[in-house]
């Protein structure tokens, strides 16, 4: 299996069916069936998000995230739902990307905070991406997560 992938990047309105059917299939496969956890996936925030994904020469979306925009999941801009495919695991893709998630929120809102609920056990993966511990743990869907904080370019850390 090749990890060569075609990347988009959509607002909601400027996903096809065929795009729409392929990111939720992987979001229910990983974070539903995988992860054991019965959930609302279909939150009312993908119309006010963009949607970065990575596409194989099958049309199987195989890494994805969404980038929320500031006054719907928080104040400041969010990035959510970040998956990769259980067959391309440890390959880089994760940090691919988040790489491109935040060149979206760059190009969209320039050099500012982006605020995550991440999986506990991701913690480390989100702080060698440049966020910060901002919470508590807290229980999400029966899931242990942490609130974390990627400050604007250019802040210094809290620590």
């Amino acid at each position: 299996m090749t990890t060569s992938l075609l990347w988009k990047v959509r607002s909601f309105h400027q996903l096809n069916v065929f795009e729409l059917q392929a990111i939720y299939r992987l979001r229910q496969e990983v974070f539903v069936v995988e992860q054991q956890c019965a959930y609302l996936d279909a939150d009312g925030k993908d119309q006010f998000a963009d949607h970065i994904f990575g596409v194989d020469d099958d049309g199987r979306v195989m890494a994805y995230c969404r980038v929320v925009q500031p006054g719907i999941s928080c104040s400041e801009v969010s990035i959510g739902r970040v998956v990769t495919h259980p067959e391309l695991r440890h390959t880089g893709l994760g940090k691919s990307v988040m790489e491109r998630a935040f060149k979206c929120v760059d190009d969209r809102y320039g050099k500012v905070p982006v605020r995550i609920e991440a999986q506990l056990y991701l913690k480390a993966f989100y702080e060698q991406q440049g966020f910060e511990p901002v919470g508590d743990v807290f229980l999400l869907d029966g899931i242990d997560h942490i609130e974390m904080l990627r400050p604007a370019e250019g802040q210094f850390s809290r620590v």
